[in-house]
């Protein structure tokens, strides 16, 4: 029951919390997971939960997951936070899920941010999940297969969470505007482009679309009818955005990110800079602008100059670990570096050419002298007959056939006079003259 005060109780609660999904029909965003026949709705609706991680975002509703499953259940469920709790309130907790286990009662134990709990804490779980004391629901924004101790996450099914999409944020922002948990007793004047630009600019978050949209409200104009405009200055003002926001599955998307892309290609960083600003201010995922910088960086980039892989992975760390706005900073170092740097694409016609014929030839078979034989019979096979270990050489280099018959003499790699893969140019004629000559 919702403790009332001075201002109203529940009515004070911020919106997000009020508008709070109860029920999975309520529900906005993963149908991959809670769609009709998807396997979460059917573990949820017959109470035939087992131990969990719900891994995704902030504001994808992982917390209200397990509100939802706690309405439901006919186990005991407990609520429990890894930044308020430790090692002794976990072993109470367990005792009393594990006296309740003699008496046939499951006891359902939530823990939110479960990443924080250090290994120590972690370990404390384990012999309760093992014994079936317990069925343990965790909930991280972090990578479980780095935050969670393995024996732990064997144990656990992984549910992946996504951010919502644009649809699905503003079908919450217009259910929020006509619900009476939210502002569904007043009369709100907000356009539907500007329901889509608090959309956009929540990034998936429904928590931040939701408080968002609650702060234009409160900051409205508003009339002697009671009556609450919400302008376009308002909302620029709330979100300390200009114009800038996008459809980040329409069109504009796709303009924006080849424009930075050709623009680092074309050695132009004031271009690639602009581009990016125009997507990071538009309220684009930086890891997403990441992501194709380090494609970028062996695409265009490649052995010209290898440190610029090196440069666009660690931008997408320094991405993930302290996000916007202060990551602006590492992808602008990324992107001028990718725009400076000496350009090659031979890794991906390399790449591209091999593909065609492995599609076309995915039968050919592994020449003898590179299989490996672990058997007496893979020998008597010829498996490795004849292999030459590089190593055991004065040049470190045999004379030996890597490729399939059918291509013998193919070419992929080509690489071009620029920057240091004039280096790896020089290094592979080398290599090729002297291979001509040893097979004469």
């Amino acid at each position: 029951m919702d403790q009332m005060t001075l201002f109203g109780g529940e009515a004070s609660q911020p919106l997000a919390a009020r508008l709070r999904p109860q029920t999975l029909d309520e529900f906005a965003g993963q149908t991959h997971l809670l769609g009709k026949g998807k396997v979460l709705r059917r573990l949820i609706e017959s109470d035939q939960i087992s131990s969990m991680i719900f891994w995704g975002p902030p504001g994808v509703g992982k917390t209200t997951l397990a509100r939802i499953i706690a309405n439901r259940t006919r186990a005991a469920f407990v609520d429990f936070s890894a930044v308020t709790s430790g090692i002794k309130e976990i072993r109470a907790i367990m005792q009393k899920a594990e006296n309740s286990r003699f008496y046939g009662e499951k006891t359902i134990l939530f823990v939110d941010e479960i990443h924080r709990f250090n290994k120590a804490q972690q370990d404390a779980f384990l012999p309760f999940v093992e014994k079936g004391s317990i069925i343990l629901i965790g909930a991280t924004t972090e990578n479980p297969s780095f935050e969670i101790n393995s024996a732990l996450l064997s144990r656990c099914r992984v549910f992946v969470l996504q951010a919502l999409q644009k649809e699905e944020l503003t079908g919450l922002l217009r259910r929020a505007l006509t619900d009476s948990r939210g502002f569904g007793g007043q009369d709100i004047r907000i356009s539907e482009d500007m329901l889509e630009m608090i959309a956009v600019f929540a990034n998936g978050d429904a928590r931040s679309a939701l408080s968002t949209l609650e702060m234009v409200v409160l900051n409205g104009d508003l009339d002697e009818k009671g009556t609450v405009t919400v302008t376009s200055e308002i909302l620029e003002q709330c979100i300390s955005r200009k114009s800038l926001l996008y459809d980040k599955n329409g069109e504009e998307h796709y303009n924006l990110i080849s424009a930075l892309h050709k623009s680092m290609r074309n050695s132009d960083p004031d271009a690639a800079v602009y581009w990016l600003a125009r997507m990071l201010e538009a309220g684009e995922d930086p890891l997403y602008v990441a992501r194709r910088v380090m494609r970028f960086a062996s695409e265009d980039v490649g052995l010209a100059d290898a440190r610029a892989l090196e440069v666009a992975v660690a931008a997408c760390q320094a991405c993930h670990f302290i996000g916007m706005p202060e990551c602006t900073v590492h992808l602008t170092e990324a992107v001028v570096y990718m725009s400076m740097a000496p350009k090659s694409n031979s890794l991906y016609v390399a790449y591209e050419e091999a593909k065609k014929d492995a599609v076309r030839q995915l039968a050919e078979p592994v020449p003898l002298v590179i299989r490996n034989a672990p058997t007496a019979l893979m020998k008597e096979l010829n498996y490795g007959k004849g292999y030459q270990y590089a190593h055991d050489t004065r040049e470190k280099l045999t004379d030996m056939q890597c490729l399939p018959d059918s291509l013998q003499g193919k070419e992929y790699y080509r690489p071009t006079d620029q920057g240091n893969e004039a280096r790896y140019k020089a290094r592979l004629e080398q290599i090729k003259e002297w291979k001509a000559g040893s097979r004469h």
